[in-house]
C-alpha cells in the first residue's frame, strides 16, 4: 500500500481506536418518498439530486457531532447496495428502469461480454468530491463488490459466472484508481452477499484483488449476513472466510459482532490476522440503544483478541434502516465508549498517552495498511 506521503493522509488526523461508520446512513422518510416519486416520473432528476446533497449535508453534520473519526456520504445517492452500480455499468441491461418503491431490486441482465474497465466511468469520483467539499475529516469510500454485485445479474454472457465477476472487477478498479486520483485515501469493498455463498470466499477474494490492484489506498472489505430491511438474510460465522481472506489485498477486514457476539473473535485470532479490524460494537438490527458502557464492554472483549493499534471501532452494518434520531444515539454511544476505553488504553504502562504513539501507529495503518 502507499506510504502516508503518497495519499497524503494527515498522521494526526484519527485517534487510537479510531471511530467510523460502515457505509450507510439513516434514510429520511421524505428523502424514500421523493425517491419513489422519481421512479414513477413524478419528480426529477434534478430535484431529486438536489435533495440527495441536502440528506448527505446533513448526515455528514450528524457524525461530525457525534464524534465520528471517519464519515462517509452515508450511501444516500444510493437506492439500494446494488442498483446504483449496475444502472452506471455499460452492457447491464436494465428493460424496466420504473420501480413501485426504491428500494426495490431492478432485474438485470448481462447479454454480452461487458467492456474493459478503463472504458466505463461510474460517476462515484461525483459523489466522493462532493462529500469531500463538504468535510475536513477523513472519508470513507465503500461501494458493493464484484461478487455480490453479481448476485442480482442475469448472467447470459458468460459461460461460467466467475468470468462475469472477474469483469465487475476490472470495472471496479478502473473506478477506483480514478477515486484515489480525485483524493480518496480510505476505500472499502462491501460484500453482503457472500455470507450466503460461503464456498465462494476463494473466488470473492480473487474478485477482490482485482478491484485493489495497483490502486495506492488503504482497503477495507466489509462482510455481514445481510441487512436488508434490517434483517439478516443468513446465520453462521466467520470461518468461512478463512484461509482465503488471507490472500485478500486489504488492510481491514470490518465485520459484525454486536448482534451475534463476539466468539468469533477467537476465529480470528486463531486464523493468525494480523492486519486491521473493523469491529461492530453497535447492533444496527435494533432501535434499541447501546450504553457507552456496553460499548466499552464490548471494546474490552475485542482487545482481548486484537492490539489496540489494530482495532477500528464501528457499528456491525450501515444505519440505513434505522431512525435518525436512535442512529444518532447510537452513534454518540459508540463514540463515548471508544473514548473511554481510549483513555484506559493510553493509561497503561508502555502506551504514552502524552506522546501519542499508539494514535500515530494507528493513524500509519490507516495510511499504509498493516500487510
Amino acid at each position: 500500500m502507499a506510504d502516508a506521503a503518497a495519499t497524503g493522509v494527515d498522521r494526526g488526523a484519527v485517534p487510537l481506536l479510531p471511530t467510523t461508520v460502515v457505509g450507510s446512513y439513516s434514510v429520511p422518510e421524505w428523502l424514500e418518498r421523493l425517491k419513489t416519486d422519481f421512479y414513477q416520473h413524478r419528480l426529477s432528476r434534478q430535484h431529486l439530486d438536489e435533495m440527495h446533497d441536502v440528506a448527505i449535508k446533513a448526515a455528514l453534520k450528524d457524525q461530525e457531532r457525534a464524534g465520528i473519526d471517519i464519515v462517509s456520504d452515508g450511501e444516500l445517492r444510493r437506492d439500494n447496495d446494488i442498483d446504483y452500480i449496475l444502472a452506471r455499468m455499460p452492457g447491464v441491461r436494465v428493460p424496466n428502469t420504473a420501480k413501485a418503491y426504491y428500494y426495490d431490486y431492478y432485474q438485470a441482465m448481462v447479454t454480452d461480454p461487458l467492456p474493459g474497465g478503463d472504458s466505463v466511468q461510474l460517476g462515484l469520483v461525483a459523489d466522493f468530491t462532493f462529500t469531500r467539499g463538504q468535510t475536513d475529516r477523513p472519508i470513507k469510500f465503500s461501494f458493493t463488490g464484484p461478487f455480490s454485485l453479481s448476485r442480482q445479474i442475469s448472467n447470459e454472457a458468460y459461460s461460467d459466472d466467475a468470468d462475469l465477476i472477474r469483469a465487475l472487477a476490472h470495472i471496479l478498479n478502473a473506478e477506483a484508481g480514478r477515486l484515489v486520483q480525485a483524493g480518496a485515501q480510505l476505500l472499502q469493498i462491501d460484500e453482503p452477499f457472500l455470507a450466503g455463498y460461503p464456498d465462494q470466499a476463494k473466488l470473492a477474494v480473487e474478485a477482490v484483488n482485482i478491484v485493489t490492484d495497483g490502486v495506492a489506498a488503504n482497503w477495507g472489505l466489509h462482510v455481514c449476513y445481510g441487512n436488508r430491511y434490517a434483517r439478516p438474510s443468513w446465520e453462521g460465522h466467520y470461518d468461512f472466510l478463512f484461509p482465503a481472506v488471507h490472500d485478500a489485498a486489504v488492510d481491514q477486514l470490518v465485520l459484525e459482532f454486536a448482534r451475534k457476539g463476539y466468539d468469533d473473535l477467537r476465529l480470528i485470532a486463531r486464523h493468525g490476522w494480523d492486519r486491521s479490524l473493523g469491529v461492530g460494537v453497535i447492533d444496527v438490527k435494533t432501535e434499541d440503544v447501546e450504553t457507552a458502557d456496553l460499548v466499552a464492554s464490548r471494546l474490552r472483549r475485542a482487545l482481548e483478541s486484537v492490539p489496540p493499534e489494530r482495532l477500528v471501532v464501528n457499528p456491525d452494518c450501515g444505519l440505513r434502516h434505522l431512525p435518525a434520531d436512535v442512529a444518532r444515539k447510537k452513534l454518540r454511544a459508540m463514540v463515548q465508549g471508544a473514548t473511554q476505553v481510549r483513555r484506559e488504553v493510553s493509561d497503561q504502562p508502555g502506551n504514552g498517552a502524552d506522546d501519542e504513539e499508539g494514535a500515530r501507529d494507528q493513524a500509519d495503518r490507516l495510511d499504509s495498511g498493516g500487510r
